[in-house]
């Protein structure tokens, strides 16, 4: 796997869409990814007149929220996750049932086959889907002054500061913080947070892979990775997919992706 085989992130700014490419993408790629921002979406957030069937599980938490702008934030969080799986399954958002694993990681109860990230850092928040296995997203500003020099022990591995050295400090604060943001979307992907240390792994500055600290491989293309820019080049937004070498078939509909055992009892439930 390759960069190409991410999606271009979509920026999506409203819940009404335009949604087409995010279904599109799953399809072509396996995963799709969309970003927007809190104040775009907060409107729905405040007036979506059905709110509290959108959050299903989630209402008794947001109520329980005190301050307003945290509340609305978690609202806003919450529906980009719903509406863009939705879009990528062509079913109703309302119909998703959103959970969280240990550690907060959400995920779509029933659908055991497709993984979901989520990442906000200022006025972004952005969410990554993908049906072939893991997927972990991160954003950076654009203009976050990350100094090698500081960060490098910290998270660096040897091949990587060997490479960032001797870049023109402009480039070696640009690729810095590139890197960053690719270690936490692979972090993200794996479930590991910060509990997996930034010099136990790296990335080629050119080739973008995945590699052990003393630079040799360490992927055997299972994974892909890539960078994008996000609203107007504001922020830095990476993508992590493994591909898990599940059923690549197209159908992405609803119900053949759905747990069987979770699809008879939905059944079972609405007689």
């Amino acid at each position: 796997m390759n960069e190409q085989r991410i999606s271009t992130p979509i920026h999506v700014p409203r819940p009404a869409g335009p949604w087409q490419g995010v279904h599109e993408n799953l399809t072509r790629t396996g995963n799709a990814v969309v970003h927007t921002t809190w104040g775009e979406w907060l409107p729905a957030a405040l007036t979506a007149p059905r709110l509290r069937r959108l959050l299903g599980r989630d209402w008794t938490r947001y109520r329980r929220i005190p301050d307003a702008t945290v509340r609305f934030r978690f609202v806003a969080a919450r529906l980009l996750m719903k509406h863009t799986a939705a879009a990528a399954l062509r079913v109703d958002p309302e119909t998703l049932d959103l959970a969280y694993r240990l550690g907060g990681r959400p995920y779509l109860r029933g659908f055991d086959q497709i993984d979901l990230s989520l990442t906000h850092t200022g006025d972004l928040m952005a969410v990554g889907l993908s049906r072939h296995g893991r997927i972990g997203v991160d954003a950076e500003p654009a203009d976050r002054r990350m100094r090698f020099d500081l960060l490098q022990a910290q998270m660096c591995t040897p091949t990587e500061a060997a490479e960032l050295a001797p870049l023109p400090e402009r480039e070696q604060t640009a690729q810095t913080l590139r890197l960053w943001t690719l270690k936490e979307a692979y972090t993200k992907a794996l479930g590991q947070g910060m509990r997996l240390g930034f010099t136990e792994f790296g990335f080629g500055l050119r080739s973008g892979r995945l590699l052990a600290p003393d630079g040799s491989p360490a992927t055997r293309g299972e994974w892909a990775f890539a960078t994008h820019p996000a609203l107007g080049g504001r922020y830095l937004l990476s993508v992590a997919c493994h591909d898990a070498g599940l059923d690549p078939a197209d159908d992405t509909s609803a119900r053949t992706m759905l747990d069987p055992g979770f699809l008879a009892a939905m059944a079972h439930h609405q007689h």
